[in-house]
């Protein structure tokens, strides 16, 4: 009994020990868990910031030392760029951006997420900037029209085939929306580089003159506070780092720490995948498809049934994309026009213009200077030419089809020849013999017996017929 009490007793003197700090101090080297995401050139969508929220805040249920974002990002949306702004911010775990891997680039969004964190660091071969906010979504300086969005296009391909480096961006005309937008913007990141104690002049060029360094460009301006060639290194270089979260400082013991990574979960993947221009671009033409094909195949089914499907999707993806409505507008009439020029003899005027709205609406349907959020143009052209054939083929062949002459039941007996079996009078009726059956005929005017005759209407078993 004794044996026992004592047992219990050393185990409550244990367990005050360790709360207290006696056990495991303060300065000793046990470390808990790092949580790792990875950004891998997606854009800052909804879904992104859905990922990382839910991520920090994940790592301060369970206690993490810390948690490290593997960024690689061309930019997204400044809405949800605020959001995940917020939730790092306002983070009681430290929140760690890591450019990486080599050949990453942290642009527009990225510049935003890498000052909102406690540590930021980057990895050879790496670059950051261009925080305009024309890049990431939103606060564009004027409403861009198709001119604009095929001038970005051409140029992007231009640039592509040169292999010259980015071009210098020409003076856009200033108006009073722009000029608010941009000071929010500078006002903005200014805030966070206070907070962090990151270089504020760098951080408001790279908004308003688009500026963009590399990893020891980042690191001499104070930029970032780390270069580390892997994960590895990254952690043993975090090992004893002070930094200051939610009005304390914590010191980081990472050396050790056991590692986990938090993917995204199902759901978020699906979504993400959503969130892709081409993808949204993608299923609105195969949903397009399909309920054509339900229109022109009557009672098929299945085709309508996927076809809405996609279509719905579509829309879905649109809502997590800085979609242009009008763009949108442009491809339906580029649909109409393929409908219209397969029922009128439009001498493919009307299927050039189709095609003309349908390249002009694909381009503009996603209002970005972002390429990776806009719709492909590889992927335009060939979608264009596809969706011209099929329609104008389904369509035409449906209205064939209709003008086609039938030949069973009592309607094929319209336009047969045959003669007369017994004489026809006005008002009387008689006797014809068509399509090698007897049948009961009317006539308005007379006709004797064995002359050739036509069928002009059937009504029941009586046939209406004239002359030959």
């Amino acid at each position: 009994m004794r044996t026992k009490i004592s047992i219990i007793r050393f185990a409550f003197i244990l367990a005050a020990a360790f709360l207290s700090g006696s056990v495991f101090p303060s300065g000793s080297s046990f470390a808990g868990q790092v949580h790792v995401i990875q950004l891998n050139d997606d854009t800052i969508n909804p879904v992104t910031a859905d990922y990382i929220s839910k991520s920090i805040d994940r790592a301060e249920t369970e206690n993490a030392e810390c948690l490290v974002i593997e960024l690689d990002t061309p930019g997204g949306l400044l809405t949800s760029t605020r959001t995940i702004v917020k939730a790092m911010m306002a983070s009681r775990v430290p929140v760690v951006v890591y450019i990486y891997p080599g050949g990453s680039h942290a642009g527009s969004a990225g510049v935003f997420i890498t000052y909102a964190s406690h540590v930021a660091a980057m990895a050879p071969s790496t670059n950051i900037g261009a925080a305009h906010p024309v890049d990431i979504g939103g606060g564009q300086k004027k409403q861009r029209n198709v001119w604009d969005t095929l001038k970005d296009v051409v140029n992007e391909e231009k640039k592509k085939k040169e292999k010259t480096p980015t071009a210098v961006k020409e003076k856009e005309e200033e108006d009073p929306l722009s000029s608010k937008v941009l000071n929010d913007t500078v006002a903005f990141i200014k805030a966070m580089a206070k907070e962090r104690g990151r270089n504020m002049e760098w951080a408001e060029e790279s908004v308003t003159k688009s500026v963009s360094i590399t990893e020891q460009e980042a690191l001499s301006k104070r930029v970032v506070e780390v270069i580390a060639k892997n994960e590895e290194d990254l952690l043993a270089q975090l090992d004893g780092r002070v930094v200051k979260v939610s009005g304390s400082n914590k010191t980081l013991k990472t050396k050790d720490a056991d590692v986990r990574r938090i993917a995204m979960n199902g759901r978020q993947k699906f979504l993400n995948t959503l969130a892709n221009p081409n993808v949204a671009y993608l299923f609105f033409i195969l949903g397009f498809y399909g309920l054509l094909y339900e229109v022109t195949h009557a009672g098929a089914g299945l085709p309508g049934v996927v076809g809405t499907i996609f279509i719905i999707l579509a829309l879905f993806s649109m809502q997590l994309l800085p979609t242009n409505y009008a763009g949108l507008a442009l491809i339906i009439l580029a649909i109409v026009l393929f409908i219209a020029e397969a029922k009128i003899a439009g001498f493919g005027l009307l299927a050039l213009g189709g095609i003309v709205c349908m390249i002009l609406g694909s381009l503009m349907l996603f209002d970005s200077t972002v390429p990776m959020m806009r719709v492909s143009l590889s992927l335009v052209l060939s979608l264009t030419l596809t969706t011209a054939a099929i329609t104008i083929f389904l369509v035409r062949l449906v209205i064939l089809s209709h003008n086609k002459k039938i030949v069973s039941g009592k309607e094929g007996l319209i336009g047969e020849i045959g003669h007369a079996d017994t004489n026809l009078l006005p008002e009387k009726e008689g006797k014809v013999f068509v399509h090698g059956e007897l049948w009961n005929a009317t006539a308005s005017e007379h006709i004797r017996k064995d002359e050739k005759v036509t069928v002009v209407k059937a009504e029941g078993l009586t046939l209406t017929v004239k002359k030959v």
